[in-house]
Formats: structure tokens, C-alpha cells, sequence
């Protein structure tokens, strides 16, 4: 792919930003976790329930927007999202009670899925297929961003200023956000294709579902998600309950995770175009299924430390920023005329699967890494076969 010119480079900086909202709503509140529980009197279930709502409802919120903005436009669905984030951070910062936080959680949810969608599907528009996966693989590079300053800056936000403070903050950034939205994103913004509006939107999922490749896709990377969020979910909880450490040193330790995550979208970024993207989804969710089989080795023998439960994260990840830019791409490239709807069934899969795995930790949760364990490496199993669909698939092409 050619260098990027100047307006393009703004617009994938623009493109970049949006996908904060959702970083931002998942990984500020972690290090809050223990400390919500405590203050509102809740059992662990409803403490992680604030956690996975997020991830339900924005997996549901990725349905709605990839569709609504293949039939009326990418740019107004895109403001309508963010200004949601906005009311449902404010709406958690004035939370007097877990019944009042959770609702303002819902609302942040479903705004926090349009950057995720729409700047994947507007990324499509620009810049077409020639050098996709290189503008996926920058896009999840700036995702990797969020999570790799979140939690921290929201650890000391918790132990300095107070929980109310990681609200605050995610509602102030996408506030930036959507200014720079509205200043950039109309030259960018592209009218929905006459097939994209006429389609019912039953007749399009069944089209994308009907094709091997594209259930290999999305299916790798929804499963690849699971792992990461059964693992960060149940991390916060065992290094406050179990290893007994502040929020901000698990905001410390966290940083494993999207590093090894930005290692591998930047490895992806170097190698689009040169190697076929089902080769990087199958070889990527193979270091995954590997990470966490080391990750289970070193806990069941016994080894219970900070860097045992997290440096396997950070093959884990390297793994799925390997994949991740390369299967959302193959997914969304299946049919030009569905792209928006293509890239909101491949995010709804992968924070769906993450809510449920994540929820599931938590529900089983004994005192011990066990359950983490189990939920964890048996999502990497799902995603290693998901992943070598699309091989198997070209191989017989």
C-alpha cells in the first residue's frame, strides 16, 4: 500500500480515536471493581455483572449500528453513539447505587459500540481493499492504546480521587472525540449502496452466514475475546482477594495485556499484504491456544505470582492482535455492500463472547485461579478450530 497522504493520516487519527469509547468503558472500571463491591454491599456475581453488562450490551449496540449505517450513513449514527457514551458516563459518576450505576453502564455500552463499528466500516469506504488489513491493523493498534493507559490512569483515579473520577474521564474524552468527528469525518462519510438499504436485514445476516469463511472469521475472533476476557476479568479479583495488591499495581500488571496486544497489530500492520490473511488467523490463534496452555501449566504447578498470571497475557494478546486485524478484514471484505453489517456481527460476536465468558468466570468463581483456568483455555481451544476454517477453506479453493 502507498504512504498514507496527509488527509489520510488525519482521518485513520480521527478513525483511531473512536475506537477509545470502547477500551475506555471496559478497562477504566476494572481496578473499581473490588472497591464497588465493597462500598454498595454487593456479592461478587453483581460486582462483575457492572463489568459484563458492558460487554452484552455493546455486543447488541454493534448489531444496530453496522446495519442503521449501511442504510442511512456512517457520520450521523456515529454522533447520535458517542453523544450516548457521554449521558451514560455522566449517569455512572452521579451513581448513588449499583441499581443506578448498572443503568448508566447500559447507556454508556451502546453508545461505546459505534466507534467500533463505524470506524472499521468508514475505513472500508476511504480506503477501499487494496491495504485494508494495514488500516485495521493501525485502527486495533490505537484500540491497544486503551487498555494500555485505562487501567492505570484509572487505578490512581480509584486510590486517589475515587471511583466517581474513571467516569468523569471517559465522558471528557469522547467528548473530544466527537468534536474531532465533527470536524473531520463529513469530507470522509459515504452513502449507503442502494443493495445495502433494499436488503432485509435477516436476508443479509443469512447471505454473510452462508459463507465458510466469513462464520471462520468471526468465530476466531470471538472466541480469541473470550480467552482475553475470562483472563483481565478474573486477574482483578485474584490479585485483590487472592495475591492481596492495590487497584493501582493491577493497573501496573495489566499493561502485559495491550502491549502484547499492540506487538502483534504492528506485527500484522508489517506483514498485510505480504502474507495471506488465513495463514496470520490461524497462526495467530495458535500462539493464543499456546499462552494459555503455559498459563495453566504455571498456576496448576503451583506458581500463583503477579507475572505467572500475567505475563502469559501477553502472548495471549500477542496472539490476537496477530489475528484480530487480519480476520475482522476477511470478514468485512466478504461482500463490499455489507460492510458496516459485516464488521457489527464480527464485534457483536467478540464482546458477546467475552460478557459470557467473563460472566462465567465470575459466576463459578471459588477463591482460586481454577475456574479462570477452565473458561480460559477452552475458548483458546474453540478459537484454534474457528481459526483454521478459513485455511482449510482456501486450501481447497
Amino acid at each position: 500500500m502507498a504512504a498514507l497522504s496527509g488527509r489520510e493520516v488525519v482521518i485513520v487519527a480521527v478513525l483511531g480515536t473512536m475506537t477509545f469509547s470502547g477500551p475506555l468503558a471496559i478497562h477504566f472500571f476494572l481496578p473499581a471493581v473490588p472497591l464497588l463491591k465493597q462500598e454498595f454491599g454487593v456479592g461478587s456475581a453483581v460486582a462483575q455483572a457492572a463489568f459484563s453488562v458492558t460487554l452484552f450490551v455493546m455486543a447488541l449496540s454493534t448489531l444496530a449500528y453496522g446495519s442503521l449505517s449501511d442504510r442511512f450513513g456512517r457520520r450521523v449514527v456515529l454522533i447520535g453513539g458517542l453523544l450516548l457514551f457521554i449521558v451514560g458516563s455522566l449517569q455512572c459518576a452521579l451513581s448513588h447505587s449499583m441499581a443506578s450505576l448498572i443503568v448508566g453502564r447500559l447507556l454508556q455500552a451502546f453508545g461505546a459500540g459505534c466507534g467500533l463499528v463505524l470506524s472499521r466500516a468508514i475505513a472500508h469506504d476511504v480506503f477501499g481493499a487494496d491495504g485494508f488489513v494495514r488500516i485495521i491493523a493501525y485502527l486495533t493498534m490505537a484500540y491497544s492504546l486503551g487498555p494500555m493507559i485505562a487501567p492505570p490512569i484509572g487505578g490512581l483515579l480509584v486510590d486517589s480521587i475515587g471511583w466517581r473520577a474513571i467516569f468523569a474521564a471517559a465522558a471528557a474524552t469522547v467528548a473530544v472525540t466527537l468534536v474531532l468527528a465533527l470536524v473531520v469525518l463529513p469530507a470522509s462519510d459515504r452513502r449507503p449502496s442502494v443493495a445495502g438499504r433494499k436488503e432485509s436485514l435477516i436476508g443479509g445476516y443469512a447471505r454473510l452466514f452462508r459463507n465458510a469463511r466469513f462464520c471462520g472469521f468471526v468465530f476466531q475472533s470471538a472466541f480469541g475475546s473470550g480467552a482475553f476476557f475470562a483472563h483481565a476479568a478474573a486477574a482483578t479479583f485474584l490479585m485483590n482477594e487472592l495475591l492481596h495488591r492495590p487497584a493501582s499495581e493491577f493497573g501496573l500488571y495489566f499493561i502485559f495485556f495491550p502491549v502484547g496486544y499492540w506487538f502483534g497489530t504492528l506485527a500484522a500492520s508489517r506483514l498485510g499484504g505480504r502474507v495471506a490473511i488465513e495463514i496470520m488467523v490461524a497462526a495467530g490463534a495458535t500462539i493464543t491456544f499456546l499462552a494459555a496452555v503455559a498459563l495453566a501449566a504455571c498456576i496448576l504447578a503451583g506458581w500463583m505470582t503477579p507475572l505467572t498470571l500475567f505475563v502469559p497475557g501477553f502472548f495471549l494478546t500477542l496472539g490476537q492482535g496477530i489475528s484480530l486485524p487480519n480476520a475482522q478484514a476477511g470478514a468485512i471484505g466478504i461482500d463490499r455492500t455489507m460492510a458496516g453489517t459485516a464488521a457489527g456481527i464480527g464485534l457483536f460476536l467478540q464482546f458477546f463472547t467475552g460478557a459470557a465468558t467473563s460472566q462465567l468466570t465470575g459466576l463459578i468463581a471459588d477463591g482460586t485461579a481454577h475456574p479462570m483456568i477452565a473458561v480460559v483455555l477452552g475458548s483458546a481451544t474453540l478459537e484454534v478450530i474457528a481459526g483454521a476454517i478459513p485455511w482449510l477453506a482456501r486450501r481447497k479453493r
